[in-house]
Order: C-alpha cells, then sequence, then structure tokens
C-alpha cells in the first residue's frame, strides 16, 4: 500500500516543501490549506481547500473530505504569528493564535484519529519560542503560550496514542526564511523539510513525544 502523508498548511513554505519532497519520495500527498497557491497547484498532489483552521468546526469538514481515507503520516504544519508587546496587547490576536496554532492541531488530531492505524506517525510543527527553558527575550505573547498550549497537548496524546502504537512528534523547524519571519532565516525551507522528514522517519515509540529541534538536539521545556 502506498504510504500516505496528510499536511495541512501546504499552500507555501515549510508545508509546500514538506510536500514537494514528500511526493519525490513516491508518497501519496494529501495537502490541506484555506487557499491554494499556484505553485501547490502545479505538485499534482491531493488538495483538500477550504479548510479554514480559524473556524472550529474546520476539522469536522477535514474528517468528512477524508472519510475512508488511510493515513500513515499526519503532519500538523499550519499555524500563524502575530506580535504582541506590554501595553499593547490585543486580545483578537492572541485568541487567533491559540485557534489556529493549538486547537486546531489537536481537534484534527482527535478528528482524524480513524483514519490512522498502529504504526502511524503524527508530526506537530511547533516552535522553541514554546519552550519555558529557551525563552532569554520575552515577547510574543500570544504565539509564544499558543506554542506552549500546542506542545502540552502533544504531550498528552503522545501519552495517549501509545497503546495504539502511533508515534507523536514535536518538532521546531528551526529559523525558517519564510513569510511568515520576512523572509529571514537560517535555513531554506526545503532544507527544513528536509531535516523535518529526517526525524519523522527515525521517529519510534521510544522518542514519542520528545520536543525536538529539526537537526536532531533536544529542546527544552
Amino acid at each position: 500500500m502506498t504510504h500516505t502523508t496528510v499536511i495541512t498548511g501546504a499552500n507555501r513554505g515549510i508545508g509546500l516543501a514538506l510536500a514537494t519532497l514528500c511526493q519525490q519520495r513516491g508518497e501519496q500527498v494529501i495537502t490541506v490549506c484555506r487557499h491554494a497557491s499556484d505553485t501547490l497547484k502545479t505538485l499534482g498532489v491531493h488538495i483538500i481547500d477550504g479548510i479554514d483552521l480559524s473556524d472550529p468546526h474546520a476539522s469536522q469538514t477535514l474528517r468528512e473530505a477524508l472519510a475512508g481515507q488511510h493515513i500513515d503520516t499526519l503532519i500538523k504544519n499550519a499555524g500563524i504569528l502575530e506580535n504582541e508587546t506590554l501595553g499593547q496587547l490585543k486580545v483578537d490576536s492572541i485568541m487567533a493564535q491559540f485557534q489556529i496554532n493549538a486547537l486546531a492541531p489537536l481537534l484534527i488530531t482527535e478528528a482524524l484519529l480513524p483514519n490512522l492505524q498502529a504504526g502511524a506517525k503524527i508530526a506537530f510543527i511547533t516552535s522553541r519560542m514554546g519552550s519555558m527553558g529557551d525563552n532569554t527575550s520575552g515577547g510574543r505573547y500570544g504565539y509564544r503560550m499558543s506554542k506552549a498550549a500546542l506542545n502540552a497537548a502533544a504531550v498528552s496524546l503522545a501519552r495517549e496514542l501509545t497503546p495504539k502504537q502511533i508515534a507523536v512528534a514535536i518538532l521546531h523547524p528551526g529559523f525558517v526564511a519564510t513569510d511568515m519571519v520576512g523572509g529571514r532565516g537560517d535555513l531554506l525551507p526545503e532544507q527544513a523539510a528536509a531535516q523535518l522528514l529526517a526525524r519523522l522517519d527515525a521517529l519510534s515509540l521510544e522518542q514519542t513525544g520528545q520536543f525536538l529541534h529539526s537537526n536532531g538536539s533536544t529542546l527544552p521545556w
């Protein structure tokens, strides 16, 4: 049976690079996004668009779209980054980041559990900015808080899914030059995607729930 990988947030950046590499590896790739980019459309992968993760019902829509579809690897990559500072906190911005960065990946996982069997792998593309021990600068309140919440959810899932023999990866991609960070970064999306897939390939139940950099180093909580 062909290996099937589902990737959210695949219209650009890291998600698009992941989709490209997975297709080159001969996998059946199913991409999920709000609006499919022209580049994504040229890949020839299956696209489920119109999925707006700010909508709490998006996970149910995705479940219906993938009903009966076997999934080997589920990669939750979609996310948003906003900037809040003390004296200028924006509640709507913070809540939107919680919904898209933390709650939506959890709801999608729950919705697609029937599609995952023993040996399947789940990846949460998170950020070291969700680390308490690694926070040396402060700021970015909504993003840091939402990624810390995502990490907490992913660890809980790792514990609960171990008896089902489904492994969970919690992965920081690195400082990647994407639109999210204005094109600045130490890695190109293609480089980050290759490193992320290497971590997923090496993932086992013994490693489930670990917080890792895409280069393989362990990150502090």
